[in-house]
């Protein structure tokens, strides 16, 4: 049986999976019961946040708790290696005798540092059919678990579920538990934009049924998705209960990112700095330590988790982390970590900025393949949704804002000794003989998800004949 010792970890890192999309963060559609029950049983976070966008920069937080200045991990894309400075949870854990298992996540940078890597294929697409990934990933992680529990030693089991991430595709019946309706009706036009979009057409053609005219159906099975994952997770929590480990094992449940569905043209993917891709759940359970059914409303980061694990496992790496320990906020004595923080994406996009608790500022490094306007600027209280921008309207709230974006890059700059990657990201989209873009239209030129399979060019013909 595995060492009382030390508590077991297991750590669920979920990728775009939005806040906002899971029935115990208030969402209408029920897509979350069995995380809504284990939620119940333990801590709920209300105001996590990933505030490095996306999967690389993400996960290099959540997986060192350090920020991007301490692990110049800021591009989707690095052109090198995470810093040898920086220790990996999986490093410090293998320190302590920790038997270190990675499900669906290894090549990262943040990745670094697993005793066994366990992958399974996390894509998919119409023609090939829908895509069981979650029980993909149990069929590699229950066997592991077994394995580890037998073991007479800790363990770190960390798994990366990909339901969220697009192409979404869940599984019957979830496909249409969220939607009733002809997704096909040539009177909807609502994805008519959506495939007017070139850089992402070709891709979204490939994982959606042919002849789809409304985006409401897609949303659908972004959210069908995650039920069906939440379903899969379920038999993770019981294989736990069955060895008798549960409740003395850390169980974590993060989600890397967000994602944008239809909100602000982005078209389903994650990329943007505004909240449906920056506010991520963040649920812990270890009845030993933590309380039952407790909500915590003030603000944390992706930084905080590896101290916050470290410190109920009680272990000291020695390291001193960006980020903090979250207990004295469950605890009640700290109402709250920063509430305003540096945000950055270096995926599609480069851009960074600042939000506090009313505004959201943007500020472009570069010009953008949406045509965007090279600042924004949101209120946040009165408009949640960041619709309507205001950088023009309030120049002075732009100048404030910008001053502490500027104060605190200086900051950090002299405690890490580093520069802020963010500025430093040459060739960040792989595209060859193009280090920045210097126009809007070189970017939608330029960047492409995927190529044109075979498949969807001859759906893009069909589609284009049946339009004309």
């Amino acid at each position: 049986m595995a060492s009382s010792a030390k508590p077991n970890i297991v750590i669920l890192g979920i990728d775009s999976l939005r806040a906002d999309h899971l029935s115990c963060y208030g969402y209408d559609r029920l897509t979350s019961p069995h995380l809504d029950r284990f939620a119940s049983e333990g801590v709920l976070f209300e105001n996590t946040f990933s505030p490095h966008i996306p999967t690389t920069s993400a996960y290099g937080m959540m997986l060192t708790g350090m920020d991007v200045f301490t692990s110049q991990l800021v591009a989707h894309r690095p052109k090198g290696p995470l810093r040898p400075e920086v220790k990996t949870l999986a490093e410090i854990l293998r320190e302590q005798g920790y038997h270190t298992v990675s499900v669906g996540l290894s090549g990262r940078a943040s990745a670094r540092g697993f005793d066994e890597y366990l992958t399974f294929t996390q894509t998919g697409s119409w023609s090939e059919g829908r895509v069981p990934k979650a029980q993909r990933l149990n069929d590699l992680a229950l066997p592991a678990l077994d394995r580890l529990v037998a073991e007479d030693r800790p363990f770190l089991l960390f798994l990366r579920h990909m339901d969220p991430h697009s192409p979404y595709l869940p599984p019957q019946p979830l496909e249409r538990v969220f939607y009733h309706g002809d997704e096909c009706d040539p009177s909807n036009r609502s994805m008519d934009a959506v495939f007017a979009f070139e850089p992402f057409k070709h891709t979204l053609i490939d994982m959606l049924p042919p002849g789809i005219s409304d985006r409401a159906y897609v949303n659908a099975q972004y959210d069908g998705a995650i039920a069906y994952m939440d379903a899969c997770i379920q038999s993770i929590f019981r294989a736990l209960e069955a060895h008798g480990i549960f409740d003395d094992t850390i169980v974590a449940v993060n989600g890397d990112h967000g994602e944008e569905l239809d909100e602000h043209g982005f078209w389903y993917d994650h990329h943007g700095l505004y909240d449906n891709v920056l506010h991520v759940p963040l649920m812990l359970r270890y009845p030993s330590k933590l309380p039952v059914g407790r909500r915590v409303a003030g603000y944390n980061q992706h930084k905080d988790l590896v101290p916050t694990v470290l410190e109920l496992a009680e272990i000291d790496a020695g390291i001193d982390f960006d980020g903090r320990s979250l207990l004295p906020m469950v605890e009640g004595r700290t109402a709250s970590h920063e509430s305003e923080f540096y945000i950055t994406e270096c995926a599609w996009m480069r851009k960074h900025g600042w939000r506090t608790p009313q505004w959201k500022l943007i500020r472009a490094l570069e010009p953008d393949f949406h045509f965007m306007p090279p600042v924004e600027l949101y209120d946040l209280v009165e408009d949640p949704k960041e619709m309507c921008n205001l950088a023009e309207e309030l120049p002075e709230v732009v100048a404030a804002l910008t001053a502490r974006l500027e104060a605190w890059v200086s900051k950090r700059e002299a405690e890490a000794g580093l520069p802020n990657p963010i500025h430093h990201q040459p060739g960040w989209h792989d595209i060859e003989d193009i280090d920045y873009f210097t126009s809007s239209q070189q970017a939608y030129d330029n960047l492409r998800i995927g190529r044109p399979s075979v498949e969807a060019l001859r759906r893009e013909r069909s589609q284009m004949s049946s339009a004309g």
